[in-house]
């Protein structure tokens, strides 16, 4: 209909002449668009001159290869975000967290510590030297249980300072948040039942229904590869969950035949139910951060500080929760049984 309509009106202009004036104005913009588009960020935002939109599509993709890179230099100094976490008055003035509550070893409630049991685990332990830093109070923390699918909005709309949920750095979530440096290394992983003859991220997944937490990197990956051809076609993926720990009750009652998660998730998972295991090797290498928003920078570069002596502190820092927590079921000598080291490609 457009195209009558345009060829209605060349008519009236003259016919052959007037499409060729379209055709060189046609020309024109196609050339002047790329200029267009690099004066704004795509939020009305000045970005600059001609040739600056190539070089930002370039940056973007070498970022998209280390997104665990991507992060602002170790800074102690105190700005907007951490002055405004400190003026809070009273019983507020607490660092605000999500959490999860349901992992363990990693952020759970110890079943046999009664009603009103405390919080712990590995995240735990972090978000506590955190906040000794920046309030002198370690136990000055407010936590948030959070899903899985709702960490990046509750950080959005300011319903906590930060997230330490076993929450990976990628690209999509580099868009959305500010990420630390990384604090741990771990890859996507298979569980199932012991008795079942999937053997890894491979064809024995075959008419399996897989679950997966909604808003998971698992997620995200499976249904990347499914599209790709390179997941089985027959295996079903259907099955999401709002919180990591639904899959393994799923799994449990037989409602689905595997479960995908990060290899550290599916290890603490496997510790507490001795009839399923890990199967095959992780297929993903992936970086646990502590999760910001975007423009918390003092508070990014606060805490990568605090990552910095986190790790070095050999008495009550990163190692000793690690031993604490983790070794059991992780092993002293893998992979995982040292901080991931840390690199800073955003200086200012």
């Amino acid at each position: 209909m457009r195209g009558r309509r345009l060829r209605a009106a060349l008519r009236g202009w003259g016919g052959v002449g007037a499409m060729a004036v379209v055709c060189a104005l046609a020309v024109v913009f196609a050339l002047l668009l790329p200029l267009i588009r690099s004066e704004t960020d795509g939020s009305g935002t000045a970005t600059g001159g001609g040739g600056f939109t190539h070089g930002s599509q370039a940056r973007a993709e070498v970022e998209c290869e280390a997104p665990e890179k991507q992060t602002l230099s170790p800074s102690d100094t105190d700005g907007a975000t951490i002055d405004a976490i400190k003026s809070r008055q009273g019983e507020k003035r607490k660092l605000i967290v999500g959490v999860d509550q349901n992992s363990y070893r990693w952020g759970y409630r110890d079943p046999n510590s009664g009603a009103g049991a405390d919080l712990e685990g590995f995240d735990i332990d972090l978000v506590h030297r955190i906040a000794e830093d920046i309030l002198g109070d370690p136990d000055a923390v407010q936590f948030k249980a959070i899903p899985t699918d709702q960490r990046i909005p509750a950080i959005q709309g300011g319903r906590v300072d930060m997230v330490v949920r076993t929450m990976t750095i990628n690209c999509e979530r580099l868009g959305e948040v500010a990420f630390s440096a990384p604090y741990f290394k771990t890859g996507q992983q298979l569980l199932a039942p012991k008795s079942s003859t999937i053997t890894g991220y491979d064809d024995s997944l075959a008419d399996q229904r897989i679950c997966t937490a909604k808003g998971s990197t698992a997620n995200t990956k499976l249904a990347g590869d499914k599209k790709a051809g390179e997941l089985v076609s027959s295996a079903d993926i259907h099955t999401t969950v709002p919180n990591q720990l639904d899959c393994l009750v799923r799994l449990q009652l037989g409602e689905v035949d595997a479960v995908v998660t990060d290899g550290a998730l599916a290890a603490s998972q496997a510790a507490q139910d001795p009839t399923v295991e890990l199967k095959g090797s992780p297929f993903t290498t992936e970086y646990y951060g502590v999760a910001m928003k975007k423009d918390a920078d003092d508070l990014v570069r606060r805490v990568n500080q605090i990552l910095v002596e986190y790790r070095q502190d050999t008495a009550g820092g990163w190692q000793a929760s690690y031993d604490r927590w983790l070794s059991a079921t992780l092993g002293k000598d893998s992979s995982t049984a040292e901080p991931p080291p840390p690199q800073y490609l955003r200086k200012s």
